[in-house]
């Protein structure tokens, strides 16, 4: 049996916030019953203070996929768009005083269904939005994408095929997908270990900066029509311009804090300074 905590036995026998909300603001589904566990967030955003009002779940899993659905409800209420952005699944996991190792993908299914949520609203459409959707499946038992185990490597700091099975289920079914995480693991520490941002000469920075703008920051933003270029670079601080439909666009400034900024400090440095033209 698990060693799960009491707080976790309180979400899973007496859940929180059950239910969908009737024409919701912004909806996140992740996961499939068919590989296992499942999840619908349903969210009511203040447009004028930006801000989560209510938050309701339906979740098909085990007792954490449950109390971790239940804990994301409470967490995000009252919170601006931007604070419930920055939630991880460890703080999911830490809000019910921590989870059983194997069961960790439960707090990361929360994360992903609130990152779906959100984008869902800030797209202004109710489509469901497929966080990974048109990238690159490494496993396909559980239709684990590259970019989500990569991000539970950085933000849990995992350096073994078992962790990344915790913590996303890929290599968790038929296990031909092993090799190849473990291949993803050793390439991102090889590159974790580059010297810093500060320490690398123009060259360098170019590259790496245009390796992140072209792989992870302007597929999501050409899904609105828009997308982002270079300009120049001063010691740490690094100029960009927006383009397309993101020229202009009053949530530009959101979209750069919460969006590249985000992603340029996780792949880079956090010291990198980012502006735009």
């Amino acid at each position: 049996m698990w060693n799960y905590t009491d707080k976790v036995f309180e979400h899973f026998k007496n859940p929180k916030n059950v239910g969908e909300i009737e024409n919701p603001d912004g909806v996140g589904e992740i996961g499939s019953i068919v590989c296992g566990d499942a999840l619908k967030l349903t969210l009511r955003i203040d447009k004028a203070a930006d801000k989560i009002v209510d938050a309701k779940f339906k979740t098909f899993g085990c007792a954490s996929a449950i109390a971790s659905s239940s804990a994301l409800t409470e967490m995000v209420r009252g919170l601006t768009l931007a604070e419930a952005s920055k939630i991880t699944n460890q703080q999911i996991a830490d809000y019910l005083g921590g989870l059983p190792g194997e069961k960790m993908h439960c707090s990361v299914m929360g994360m992903e269904a609130l990152e779906a949520a959100i984008k869902n609203y800030r797209g202004g459409k109710q489509e469901k939005i497929i966080i990974g959707q048109a990238e690159k499946i490494v496993c396909k038992c559980f239709s684990v994408t590259e970019s989500a185990i990569l991000k539970a490597i950085k933000l849990n700091k995992l350096h073994t095929v078992e962790e990344v099975t915790n913590f996303t289920k890929a290599g968790g079914g038929c296990g031909q997908c092993k090799g190849e995480i473990e291949k993803i693991l050793k390439d991102h520490w090889a590159e974790a270990e580059h010297k810093h941002f500060d320490k690398m000469t123009v060259v360098e920075k170019i590259k790496i900066i245009e390796k992140v703008l072209a792989e992870e920051i302007n597929p999501k933003l050409k899904a609105d029509g828009g997308w982002m270029e270079l300009v120049d670079i001063q010691g740490q601080k690094v100029k960009l311009r927006f383009l397309g439909m993101c020229h202009g666009c009053p949530s530009s400034g959101a979209t750069l804090k919460n969006v590249v900024e985000k992603e340029l400090r996780e792949r880079i440095d956090p010291a990198i300074e980012i502006e735009a033209e």
